[in-house]
């Protein structure tokens, strides 16, 4: 049962609480109130809220096909291009009013505590969220055109009637443009490296699975790859090639699936709520039993949930479980791998991290 509308006046207070009812999760309330232990929400007084996106496995694209292990370490990722690409480049957030917090469960929250932010209202704040996931946006449109060498209008002196047309080229945003121009120009120049990388077959079939028949995915492979279309185009940092040269195929599955790569990922119903619970940071996560861990944002790369969320073990205290499913986690010193059905000792805050997760059991007790 939640328990909710309760508010502390001390931390010894809200200790004595959490001693007391022991309760398996704990939340706080993002949003600040001018009277928090009101029993309606229009008798709070909302006064604002912070801003907090939550990456999180179940919401990220590739992360189904990977353990658990896996599955963090591939949030821990996306975290950092949400905080350098779109929070802090795009968004020019101040890192210092910035605060990641592990989720003791499959990913991390984070809180931006800027009263400039914090007055938002909840279609503003899905603003936020359209324009990281890049909702609407058709990544086409960052490719110009233009006639090189063309003159400008004041110095036309002969009739357009007699010239030459030149040949119109393609030309790509500069890689450090800002937003999503420059973003999907990195995306575009690093895929065809990849391309050129994995050879002819791998490009086509990746060019298959992005929705061209095998005859069209071939063709654009060996122009790619084999003609070496690809490498001038990222030797130049620009589509700088005519446009009769590129395929249309390029703008319609390169570009797009390049851009889609980069689009960012976050749980949007818990930016755009104004009154979100989230969970308080040092409590444990009652689906794991990892504590709720705050980590320094310049730290982010090193964090490892299974060498430092666990909660202290005492000194020799072990448990006996039975797996009730295969199980293969990163424990220090030692990993757990085991069968469904296998006996094993381990430390206390291990053993709970298993039975929590619905992977392992307790033995019946002889007593």
């Amino acid at each position: 049962m939640m328990r909710r509308h309760a508010a502390f006046r001390t931390p010894e207070e809200f200790r004595d609480y959490l001693a007391r009812e022991t309760p398996r999760h704990v939340y706080y309330s993002s949003a600040y109130y001018r009277y928090p232990d009101h029993p309606t929400m229009p008798g709070k007084e909302w006064l604002g809220a912070d801003v907090i996106f939550d990456l999180d496995a179940d919401h990220l694209r590739g992360a189904g096909q990977l353990d658990y292990a896996g599955q963090l370490a591939l949030v821990r990722r996306r975290v950092r291009d949400l905080l350098d690409d779109f929070l802090f480049r795009d968004f020019g957030i101040d890192p210092a009013k910035t605060s990641l917090v592990f989720s003791g469960g499959r990913g991390y929250h984070v809180h931006i505590q800027d009263d400039a932010f914090a007055i938002l209202t909840s279609p503003e704040r899905r603003e936020l969220v359209d324009y990281i996931m890049g909702s609407g946006f058709d990544a086409r449109s960052v490719i110009s055109s233009e006639r090189p060498g063309a003159p400008a209008a004041e110095d036309d002196v002969e009739a357009p009637s007699r010239r030459s047309p030149s040949p119109s080229f393609a030309r790509l945003p500069e890689p450090d443009a800002p937003g999503w121009s420059g973003r999907t120009s990195r995306a575009v120049l690093a895929m065809l490296e990849r391309l050129e990388r994995e050879g002819p077959a791998a490009a086509t079939q990746e060019l298959v699975d992005a929705g061209l028949t095998p005859k069209r995915a071939r063709h654009l492979a060996k122009l790619l790859v084999e003609d070496g279309l690809g490498r001038k185009i990222h030797d130049s940092h620009s589509l700088d090639v005519r446009l009769r040269d590129l395929p249309p195929e390029f703008l319609d599955v390169v570009v797009a699936r390049a851009a889609l790569a980069v689009q960012g990922e976050t749980d949007a119903p818990v930016t755009t709520d104004i009154h979100r619970l989230i969970r308080l940071p040092g409590s444990l996560h009652g689906g794991t039993g990892f504590r709720v861990l705050p980590i320094a944002i310049d730290r982010l790369e090193e964090f490892d949930p299974f060498t430092v969320a666990l909660p202290p073990a005492a000194d020799g205290e072990t448990t006996v479980v039975r797996t009730t499913a295969d199980v293969h986690y990163p424990f220090p010193p030692k990993p757990v791998d085991a069968h469904a059905g296998a006996e094993l000792e381990l430390a206390d805050p291990v053993a709970l991290f298993l039975v929590l997760r619905g992977e392992a059991e307790l033995p019946l007790s002889t007593g």
